[in-house]
């Protein structure tokens, strides 16, 4: 069985400094075998994804369920990674499909349980997706009404809107790391990026104003 080396290399007489292993090592070993490679990817990228999708979703159990879901996936198809991308890419791209179609089905499951109100004009269901009201949980907010309006805004993004807006904003992403992820064109990724603070902003003035 594989495994990647973690012994520390001598700097200087009676001196030590460890060296950085990279993802690629971690997913190269984890690919061979190695259990305890895969598991420091685990730990390197569990928060980061739990929060992205969390943001997305916000819902934090279920955010929860998919980030394990996302690891699961990586685990299997980790032979596939191609080194050529970010292993960042890589998870951010499966736990971002993965939330795209949580929120499809929510959307769906909406949608039937709507349509006996919206029978005078159907296509009006189709676009319908209502505001979810619960109280943002993350704990990296603080607890007060600006963080509770900012979360509900995001949560009524359009996905289109709402997953690069995430990786920017709270995630940090660089926009070519954006643009990788969702494999669209940079400057599609800049205006949609644009276009999502523009959003907000509209939505959080309304906020502000007691408006609906």
């Amino acid at each position: 069985m594989a495994s990647v080396d973690r012994e520390e290399d001598k700097a200087g007489q009676g001196g030590k400094t460890a060296r950085a292993v990279s993802d690629h090592e971690l997913a190269a070993a984890a690919a061979a075998g190695d259990e305890a490679a895969f598991g420091e990817l685990m730990d390197r990228y569990r928060n980061q994804i739990t929060n992205f999708l969390y943001r997305f979703l916000n819902d934090y159990e279920e955010a929860v369920d998919l980030a394990q879901e996302t690891f699961v996936r990586v685990y299997f198809a980790i032979d596939r990674y191609h080194a050529g991308y970010a292993f960042s890419t890589y998870i951010y791209r499966i736990a971002s499909n993965l939330a795209i179609s949580e929120l499809r089905r929510r959307k769906r499951r909406r949608l039937f349980s709507l349509t006996g109100l919206f029978l005078d004009d159907p296509s009006d269901t189709a676009e319908y997706q209502p505001a979810d009201g619960r109280k943002l949980q993350d704990a990296s907010f603080d607890d007060d009404e600006r963080s509770a309006a900012i979360g509900k805004a995001i949560a009524t993004l359009p996905e289109k809107y709402r997953v690069p807006i995430i990786l920017r904003d709270i995630e940090e992403l660089s926009y070519d790391e954006i643009s990788n992820i969702l494999e669209i064109e940079l400057g599609t990724t800049k205006s949609r990026i644009n276009r999502a603070r523009g959003l907000l902003r509209e939505k959080l003035d309304k906020e502000i104003l007691g408006l609906k």
